[in-house]
């Protein structure tokens, strides 16, 4: 029996599967600031596995969604929280990227005992969604930590709306790079 070494990666539609947890959401993500600092995205917590109806808010459209996977991360402040969902598919996504400030997304995953205890459907202000021809999409939902909800027509800060972006794509970039 011929061994290789190093073990061969997974197919990209096997991933989600084939690795650990720590491995799709990893304990900590690089990110920069509008105003080009560097920060730290830090994972709070991971959500079991769920179905795609339990995960994403109504409204949301992903056609042969399979299974939901989400977790939350705050930032190196603890200022602000987003939950990331990944949507896994049975074939490639339809094409669309969602630049609506407060999009219909995921829904956030409040972590209890920590920075995301008061993160609800309520409080998240931001979003986005990211999306290629493998068969994930991501998307996120961002708020701040301290529980304030979304007032109508609220804008996000650059700062959160950052955070959701930049969460989307580094999560959807590892499962399909």
């Amino acid at each position: 029996m011929t061994m290789i070494w190093p073990p061969a990666e997974p197919p990209v539609a096997e991933r989600w599967r084939m690795w650990p947890a720590a491995e799709v959401f990893p304990a900590r993500l690089p990110g920069t600031t509008p105003s080009g600092a560097r920060t730290t995205y830090v994972l709070v917590g991971i959500a079991p596995e769920s179905p795609c109806a339990a995960a994403f808010q109504d409204g949301v459209r992903l056609p042969g969604c399979r299974t939901a996977l989400r977790a939350t991360y705050t930032e190196s402040t603890q200022t602000f929280v987003a939950t990331a969902g990944i949507a896994v598919l049975t074939g490639p996504p339809p094409a669309e990227r969602n630049r609506d400030p407060r999009p219909v997304t995921v829904r956030p995953y409040p972590v209890q005992g920590g920075p995301a205890e008061l993160f609800g459907q309520r409080q998240y202000i931001a979003g986005a969604r990211e999306s290629a021809r493998e068969r994930y999409v991501v998307l996120t939902a961002a708020g701040y930590t301290d529980g304030r909800p979304y007032t109508e027509g609220q804008a996000a800060p650059p700062r959160l709306r950052g955070m959701a972006e930049q969460l989307a794509r580094a999560l959807h970039g590892r499962l399909t790079g």
